[in-house]
């Protein structure tokens, strides 16, 4: 009685179901008999049209999971969420881009940048168009020949290198009681953080400047590199420093952490301008 109800139950059910439905669930059965005869047991086989078709399936029949029995229907999610991951890789590849260059184009590249050593790729390219020779100035850029430079110290190992050998000078501006400004000189040895020389003026012109470095760097005391930034007083005392067989080092423009004064010297500054206490006043 209970196997008549049943059958009765599945009639009225495949009665009220549209034939796409009951056309696409006798697909997905078929398709599993298909699968287990031809798969091995324990293990069933299942091929890349196998997980595409239920992929589709899945996307397509609302109650795909009831009659799904060879696998979980996480599997299945699993394989659509694998599917659009290529889909989208494969859309989003790397298209053929510009045609590559002929190998006599790169060696003639390569040829005129070893040639002519100051020409750029503007040049370069320009020659090139006039030989009739249609490529971008990025390839000539991109095929022209390195020409090794010479290895370049850093700021900090220059200091390291020659701090026996380095003093620095620079001005600072002190405001007093009084509200005038006098302009501070000061001469400091990398070496040992010395102070070597203090100058105090209200007007530092250039002849001042250069008189307080031949007072201050004797032909004794006169060190081999002299570091100031890019202030006009020191640009004017070049000749000065030249003829004491110093070579003149400036700092680089919107460099702040090579200004030594504020730092190096704060700790010496204060003893040393003691003497200049009244004048600065």
């Amino acid at each position: 009685m209970a196997s008549v109800v049943v059958s009765l139950v599945h009639s009225l059910r495949f009665s009220v179901r549209s034939r796409a439905a009951l056309h696409l669930e006798i697909l997905a059965l078929r398709h599993q008999l298909a699968v287990i005869n031809r798969s091995r047991r324990p293990r069933l086989r299942l091929t890349i049209a196998d997980r595409m078709l239920w992929a589709w399936l899945s996307q397509t029949w609302s109650a795909w999971r009831s009659t799904l029995h060879v696998v979980q229907p996480e599997t299945v999610v699993a394989w659509h969420r694998r599917g659009f991951r290529l889909f989208w890789t494969w859309k989003s590849r790397r298209r053929t881009g510009r045609s590559a260059v002929s190998a006599d184009v790169r060696a003639l590249i390569r040829e005129l940048s070893a040639a002519n050593p100051l020409w750029g790729a503007p040049r370069i390219h320009g020659e090139l168009q006039k030989l009739g020779i249609s490529v971008s100035q990025s390839t000539v850029a991109k095929y022209m020949r390195r020409h090794p430079r010479p290895p370049s110290q850093t700021w900090r190992t220059f200091l390291t290198n020659h701090a026996n050998q380095t003093m620095a000078a620079d001005l600072f501006v002190v405001p007093t009681v009084t509200f005038r400004l006098l302009f501070v000189l000061v001469i400091l040895g990398h070496d040992r953080r010395r102070l070597v020389h203090v100058a105090v003026t209200e007007h530092p012109t250039a002849a001042w400047t250069a008189q307080q470095l031949r007072n201050a760097l004797s032909d004794n005391e006169a060190p081999r590199y002299l570091l100031h930034d890019r202030d006009a007083v020191f640009t004017a005392v070049g000749t000065t420093v030249t003829g004491m067989n110093i070579q003149a080092v400036r700092t680089a423009p919107r460099s702040p952490w090579q200004k030594w004064s504020r730092g190096r010297a704060s700790n010496g500054l204060s003893r040393a301008l003691r003497p200049f206490e009244r004048a600065l006043l």
